[in-house]
Protein backbone atom coordinates (compact mmCIF):
# COMPACT_ATOMS: atom_id res chain seq x y z
CA UNK A 1 0.00 0.00 0.00
CA UNK A 2 1.44 3.54 -1.06
CA UNK A 3 2.02 5.72 1.90
CA UNK A 4 0.77 9.34 2.46
CA UNK A 5 3.57 12.04 1.81
CA UNK A 6 4.68 13.38 4.88
CA UNK A 7 2.92 16.71 5.90
CA UNK A 8 0.02 16.29 3.42
CA UNK A 9 -2.96 17.23 5.37
CA UNK A 10 -6.17 14.98 4.77
CA UNK A 11 -9.46 16.61 5.29
CA UNK A 12 -11.36 13.81 6.61
CA UNK A 13 -14.81 15.74 6.91
CA UNK A 14 -14.77 16.82 3.43
CA UNK A 15 -13.84 13.17 2.09
CA UNK A 16 -16.78 12.29 4.26
CA UNK A 17 -19.12 14.65 2.90
CA UNK A 18 -18.13 13.98 -0.75
CA UNK A 19 -18.39 9.67 -0.39
CA UNK A 20 -21.91 10.74 0.39
CA UNK A 21 -22.81 12.91 -1.99
CA UNK A 22 -21.45 10.93 -4.70
CA UNK A 23 -23.55 8.16 -3.31
CA UNK A 24 -26.37 10.15 -2.86
CA UNK A 25 -26.27 11.43 -6.12
CA UNK A 26 -25.99 7.74 -7.81
CA UNK A 27 -29.16 6.55 -5.85
CA UNK A 28 -31.05 10.14 -7.80
CA UNK A 29 -29.93 9.48 -10.99
CA UNK A 30 -31.71 5.93 -10.77
CA UNK A 31 -35.03 7.82 -10.35
CA UNK A 32 -35.51 9.35 -13.86
CA UNK A 33 -34.10 5.87 -15.31
CA UNK A 34 -37.03 3.82 -13.78
CA UNK A 35 -39.58 2.75 -16.12
CA UNK A 36 -41.78 0.10 -17.27
CA UNK A 37 -38.59 -2.73 -16.65
CA UNK A 38 -39.18 -2.01 -13.36
CA UNK A 39 -42.99 -2.79 -12.69
CA UNK A 40 -42.23 -5.54 -14.69
CA UNK A 41 -40.18 -7.01 -12.14
CA UNK A 42 -42.74 -6.42 -9.33
CA UNK A 43 -45.33 -7.80 -11.03
CA UNK A 44 -42.68 -10.94 -11.54
CA UNK A 45 -42.11 -11.30 -8.20
CA UNK A 46 -45.51 -10.95 -6.89
CA UNK A 47 -46.54 -13.28 -9.02
CA UNK A 48 -43.40 -15.62 -7.34
CA UNK A 49 -45.47 -18.83 -5.52
CA UNK A 50 -42.05 -20.10 -4.57
CA UNK A 51 -39.14 -18.39 -3.42
CA UNK A 52 -37.37 -15.38 -4.64
CA UNK A 53 -33.20 -16.13 -5.49
CA UNK A 54 -31.04 -13.18 -5.11
CA UNK A 55 -27.60 -13.93 -6.53
CA UNK A 56 -24.47 -11.68 -6.30
CA UNK A 57 -20.59 -12.52 -5.92
CA UNK A 58 -18.07 -10.45 -3.82
CA UNK A 59 -19.78 -6.93 -2.76
CA UNK A 60 -22.41 -7.80 -5.13
CA UNK A 61 -23.40 -10.73 -3.11
CA UNK A 62 -23.28 -8.96 0.44
CA UNK A 63 -26.04 -6.67 -1.13
CA UNK A 64 -27.68 -9.97 -2.67
CA UNK A 65 -28.09 -10.78 0.97
CA UNK A 66 -29.31 -7.62 2.26
CA UNK A 67 -32.31 -7.84 0.04
CA UNK A 68 -32.87 -11.07 0.33
CA UNK A 69 -33.23 -11.00 3.75
CA UNK A 70 -35.45 -7.61 3.27
CA UNK A 71 -37.53 -9.49 0.82
CA UNK A 72 -37.92 -12.52 3.23
CA UNK A 73 -39.30 -9.96 6.58
CA UNK A 74 -41.50 -8.03 4.67
CA UNK A 75 -43.46 -10.98 3.32
CA UNK A 76 -41.89 -12.72 0.26
CA UNK A 77 -39.97 -16.33 0.97
CA UNK A 78 -36.87 -15.79 -0.63
CA UNK A 79 -32.79 -16.86 -0.11
CA UNK A 80 -29.36 -15.63 -1.04
CA UNK A 81 -27.21 -17.51 -2.93
CA UNK A 82 -23.56 -18.34 -3.62
CA UNK A 83 -22.85 -18.21 -7.59
CA UNK A 84 -20.00 -20.51 -7.03
CA UNK A 85 -21.33 -22.70 -4.71
CA UNK A 86 -24.44 -23.14 -6.89
CA UNK A 87 -22.69 -24.73 -9.46
CA UNK A 88 -21.35 -27.43 -6.78
CA UNK A 89 -24.66 -28.77 -5.71
CA UNK A 90 -26.87 -25.31 -3.83
CA UNK A 91 -28.40 -24.80 -7.41
CA UNK A 92 -30.65 -27.81 -6.11
CA UNK A 93 -32.27 -24.87 -4.00
CA UNK A 94 -33.97 -23.73 -7.18
CA UNK A 95 -37.24 -24.74 -7.59
CA UNK A 96 -39.29 -24.16 -10.79
CA UNK A 97 -41.98 -21.98 -8.90
CA UNK A 98 -38.74 -19.71 -7.93
CA UNK A 99 -37.69 -16.17 -9.76
CA UNK A 100 -34.03 -15.04 -9.55
CA UNK A 101 -32.39 -11.97 -8.84
CA UNK A 102 -28.88 -11.76 -10.16
CA UNK A 103 -27.02 -8.33 -9.31
CA UNK A 104 -23.45 -8.05 -10.95
CA UNK A 105 -22.03 -4.84 -11.68
CA UNK A 106 -20.69 -5.78 -14.91
CA UNK A 107 -22.60 -8.50 -15.59
CA UNK A 108 -19.71 -10.13 -17.06
CA UNK A 109 -17.90 -11.75 -13.87
CA UNK A 110 -17.36 -15.35 -15.28
CA UNK A 111 -19.44 -17.12 -11.82
CA UNK A 112 -22.63 -14.79 -12.68
CA UNK A 113 -22.11 -16.18 -16.82
CA UNK A 114 -21.27 -19.66 -15.60
CA UNK A 115 -24.58 -19.67 -14.09
CA UNK A 116 -26.78 -18.25 -16.53
CA UNK A 117 -27.08 -21.03 -18.45
CA UNK A 118 -28.40 -23.52 -15.68
CA UNK A 119 -30.79 -20.74 -14.32
CA UNK A 120 -32.08 -20.35 -18.00
CA UNK A 121 -32.70 -24.13 -18.61
CA UNK A 122 -34.70 -24.37 -15.13
CA UNK A 123 -37.08 -21.54 -17.42
CA UNK A 124 -37.43 -19.36 -14.20
CA UNK A 125 -37.66 -15.97 -14.30
CA UNK A 126 -35.03 -13.81 -14.56
CA UNK A 127 -34.47 -10.29 -13.23
CA UNK A 128 -30.64 -8.70 -13.67
CA UNK A 129 -29.64 -5.76 -11.81
CA UNK A 130 -26.58 -4.45 -13.70
CA UNK A 131 -24.62 -1.33 -14.47
CA UNK A 132 -24.14 -2.54 -17.62
CA UNK A 133 -27.57 -3.04 -20.04
CA UNK A 134 -25.18 -4.56 -22.50
CA UNK A 135 -23.66 -7.09 -21.12
CA UNK A 136 -24.08 -11.04 -21.00
CA UNK A 137 -26.29 -10.98 -17.89
CA UNK A 138 -28.84 -8.48 -19.07
CA UNK A 139 -28.76 -10.42 -22.83
CA UNK A 140 -29.89 -12.95 -21.00
CA UNK A 141 -32.31 -11.49 -18.62
CA UNK A 142 -36.25 -11.52 -18.74
CA UNK A 143 -36.28 -8.15 -17.08
CA UNK A 144 -32.78 -5.75 -16.74
CA UNK A 145 -33.12 -2.57 -14.12
CA UNK A 146 -30.44 0.12 -15.13
CA UNK A 147 -28.05 0.32 -11.89
CA UNK A 148 -25.11 2.14 -13.40
CA UNK A 149 -23.54 5.04 -11.58
CA UNK A 150 -21.31 7.57 -13.10
CA UNK A 151 -18.39 7.28 -11.07
CA UNK A 152 -17.91 5.51 -7.32
CA UNK A 153 -17.25 6.81 -4.48
CA UNK A 154 -13.92 5.56 -3.84
CA UNK A 155 -10.79 7.99 -5.53
CA UNK A 156 -9.58 5.59 -7.20
CA UNK A 157 -13.04 4.62 -9.09
CA UNK A 158 -12.33 0.94 -8.46
CA UNK A 159 -13.95 -0.11 -5.06
CA UNK A 160 -17.53 -1.01 -5.38
CA UNK A 161 -19.45 1.99 -3.41
CA UNK A 162 -21.51 4.41 -5.32
CA UNK A 163 -22.69 0.93 -8.01
CA UNK A 164 -23.55 -1.06 -4.51
CA UNK A 165 -25.29 1.93 -2.71
CA UNK A 166 -27.47 1.84 -6.29
CA UNK A 167 -28.05 -1.57 -6.43
CA UNK A 168 -28.93 -1.91 -2.57
CA UNK A 169 -31.35 1.15 -2.97
CA UNK A 170 -33.17 -0.89 -6.24
CA UNK A 171 -33.80 -3.95 -4.33
CA UNK A 172 -35.28 -2.22 -1.74
CA UNK A 173 -37.47 -0.59 -3.91
CA UNK A 174 -38.55 -3.59 -4.98
CA UNK A 175 -39.02 -5.07 -1.88
CA UNK A 176 -41.04 -1.82 -0.93
CA UNK A 177 -43.07 -2.03 -3.94
CA UNK A 178 -43.81 -5.65 -3.75
CA UNK A 179 -45.14 -4.95 0.45
CA UNK A 180 -47.56 -2.22 -1.84
CA UNK A 181 -48.65 -4.79 -4.07
CA UNK A 182 -49.59 -7.29 -1.06
CA UNK A 183 -51.13 -5.34 1.14
CA UNK A 184 -48.21 -6.54 3.75
CA UNK A 185 -49.95 -4.64 7.13
CA UNK A 186 -47.83 -4.28 10.67
CA UNK A 187 -49.89 -7.45 12.06
CA UNK A 188 -47.94 -9.51 9.44
CA UNK A 189 -44.69 -7.58 9.91
CA UNK A 190 -45.55 -8.30 13.88
CA UNK A 191 -45.63 -12.33 12.89
CA UNK A 192 -42.06 -12.37 11.04
CA UNK A 193 -40.49 -10.41 13.80
CA UNK A 194 -41.71 -11.52 17.20
CA UNK A 195 -38.58 -10.15 18.87
CA UNK A 196 -37.54 -7.41 20.16
CA UNK A 197 -38.62 -4.22 20.92
CA UNK A 198 -40.56 -4.28 17.36
CA UNK A 199 -42.33 -7.16 18.60
CA UNK A 200 -43.56 -5.74 21.76
CA UNK A 201 -44.72 -3.17 19.54
CA UNK A 202 -46.84 -4.87 17.65
CA UNK A 203 -47.69 -7.85 19.45
CA UNK A 204 -48.27 -7.24 23.01
CA UNK A 205 -51.78 -6.91 24.05
CA UNK A 206 -53.38 -4.99 27.03
CA UNK A 207 -54.03 -8.50 28.16
CA UNK A 208 -50.27 -9.57 28.29
CA UNK A 209 -49.03 -6.62 30.79
CA UNK A 210 -51.76 -5.49 32.53
CA UNK A 211 -52.38 -6.53 36.81
CA UNK A 212 -54.71 -8.67 37.58
CA UNK A 213 -55.95 -10.44 41.17
CA UNK A 214 -54.38 -8.77 44.06
CA UNK A 215 -52.28 -6.66 42.03
CA UNK A 216 -56.14 -5.46 40.62
CA UNK A 217 -57.72 -3.59 43.75
CA UNK A 218 -61.05 -3.50 43.05
CA UNK A 219 -63.99 -2.23 45.92
CA UNK A 220 -67.39 -1.36 46.12
CA UNK A 221 -69.08 2.34 46.16
CA UNK A 222 -69.44 2.43 49.83
CA UNK A 223 -65.87 0.58 50.48
CA UNK A 224 -64.61 3.77 52.77
CA UNK A 225 -61.35 5.49 51.24
CA UNK A 226 -59.62 4.75 54.51
CA UNK A 227 -60.18 1.33 53.54
CA UNK A 228 -59.42 1.40 49.81
CA UNK A 229 -56.35 3.30 50.30
CA UNK A 230 -55.10 0.04 52.42
CA UNK A 231 -56.21 -2.18 49.04
CA UNK A 232 -54.46 0.25 47.15
CA UNK A 233 -50.91 -0.15 49.03
CA UNK A 234 -51.32 -3.75 49.34
CA UNK A 235 -51.36 -3.74 46.03
CA UNK A 236 -48.74 -1.26 45.39
CA UNK A 237 -50.64 0.24 42.97
CA UNK A 238 -51.82 3.66 42.89
CA UNK A 239 -55.16 3.26 42.01
CA UNK A 240 -58.63 1.20 43.10
CA UNK A 241 -61.64 0.14 40.31
CA UNK A 242 -64.80 0.91 42.21
CA UNK A 243 -67.92 -0.86 40.92
CA UNK A 244 -71.92 -1.17 41.71
CA UNK A 245 -73.66 -3.94 42.69
CA UNK A 246 -73.56 -5.34 39.69
CA UNK A 247 -69.78 -5.38 39.43
CA UNK A 248 -69.54 -2.83 36.26
CA UNK A 249 -67.21 -0.60 36.63
CA UNK A 250 -68.54 2.79 38.52
CA UNK A 251 -65.77 5.06 38.99
CA UNK A 252 -61.87 4.57 39.26
CA UNK A 253 -59.80 6.17 42.51
CA UNK A 254 -56.27 7.55 42.79
CA UNK A 255 -54.08 9.03 44.79
CA UNK A 256 -55.42 12.55 42.96
CA UNK A 257 -58.65 11.75 43.82
CA UNK A 258 -57.49 11.84 47.41
CA UNK A 259 -55.05 14.62 47.45
CA UNK A 260 -57.91 16.91 45.26
CA UNK A 261 -60.27 16.22 48.56
CA UNK A 262 -58.23 16.02 51.50
CA UNK A 263 -57.91 19.92 52.27
CA UNK A 264 -61.62 20.41 51.56
CA UNK A 265 -62.31 17.45 53.03
CA UNK A 266 -60.82 16.12 56.14
CA UNK A 267 -63.55 13.59 57.30
CA UNK A 268 -62.85 11.69 53.65
CA UNK A 269 -61.21 9.13 55.12
CA UNK A 270 -64.48 7.55 56.63
CA UNK A 271 -66.80 8.80 53.38
CA UNK A 272 -67.49 5.83 51.20
CA UNK A 273 -65.57 6.20 48.15
CA UNK A 274 -68.02 6.43 45.55
CA UNK A 275 -68.59 10.26 46.79
CA UNK A 276 -64.84 11.50 45.72
CA UNK A 277 -64.35 8.81 43.13
CA UNK A 278 -63.96 9.95 39.74
CA UNK A 279 -67.06 9.16 37.62
CA UNK A 280 -66.51 7.67 34.02
CA UNK A 281 -62.95 7.37 33.65
CA UNK A 282 -60.51 6.31 31.01
CA UNK A 283 -60.92 2.75 30.24
CA UNK A 284 -59.63 0.53 27.82
CA UNK A 285 -60.14 -3.18 26.47
CA UNK A 286 -57.97 -5.98 27.07
CA UNK A 287 -57.98 -6.30 23.15
CA UNK A 288 -56.31 -3.46 22.30
CA UNK A 289 -52.78 -2.84 21.54
CA UNK A 290 -50.42 -2.18 23.94
CA UNK A 291 -48.63 0.01 22.28
CA UNK A 292 -52.47 2.04 21.53
CA UNK A 293 -52.71 2.20 25.51
CA UNK A 294 -49.22 3.67 26.13
CA UNK A 295 -50.01 6.23 23.53
CA UNK A 296 -53.32 6.88 25.17
CA UNK A 297 -52.11 7.27 28.76
CA UNK A 298 -49.77 10.25 27.19
CA UNK A 299 -52.52 11.77 25.56
CA UNK A 300 -54.70 12.12 28.55
CA UNK A 301 -51.72 12.44 30.72
CA UNK A 302 -52.69 9.50 33.31
CA UNK A 303 -50.52 6.78 34.63
CA UNK A 304 -52.99 4.01 35.29
CA UNK A 305 -56.15 3.22 33.49
CA UNK A 306 -59.05 0.31 34.43
CA UNK A 307 -59.30 -2.56 31.71
CA UNK A 308 -62.68 -3.47 31.10
CA UNK A 309 -64.31 -6.26 29.31
CA UNK A 310 -67.26 -6.31 27.45
CA UNK A 311 -69.69 -6.22 30.28
CA UNK A 312 -68.10 -3.54 31.59
CA UNK A 313 -66.29 -5.18 34.55
CA UNK A 314 -63.33 -4.42 35.74
CA UNK A 315 -60.94 -6.96 34.66
CA UNK A 316 -57.46 -5.45 35.31
CA UNK A 317 -55.55 -2.37 35.28
CA UNK A 318 -52.77 -0.87 33.40
CA UNK A 319 -49.82 1.05 34.50
CA UNK A 320 -47.57 3.14 32.33
CA UNK A 321 -44.48 2.13 34.22
CA UNK A 322 -45.36 -1.85 33.12
CA UNK A 323 -45.75 -0.24 29.94
CA UNK A 324 -42.35 1.20 30.04
CA UNK A 325 -40.51 -2.18 31.69
CA UNK A 326 -42.04 -4.99 29.08
CA UNK A 327 -40.21 -2.32 26.34
CA UNK A 328 -43.21 -0.39 24.35
CA UNK A 329 -41.56 2.63 24.03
Amino acid sequence: MAERQPGKKVDLLQIGRTVLRTEGEAVLALVPRLGREFAEAVEILYRCRGRIIVVGMGKAGIIARKISATLASTGSPSLCLHPVEALHGDLGVVGGEDAVIMISRSGESDEIKNLIPFVKRMAVPLIAITGNPESALAAHADVTLDAGVEKEACPLNLAPTASTTAALALGDALAVALIEQRGFAPADFARLHPAGALGKRLLLKVSDLMRVGEANPVVGEETPVQEVILRITAARSGAASVVDRTGRLAGFFTDGDLRRNIESRPEILSRPVGEVMTRRPLTISGERLAVEALRLLGERKVDEIPVINRKGEPVGMLDVQDLLKAGVV
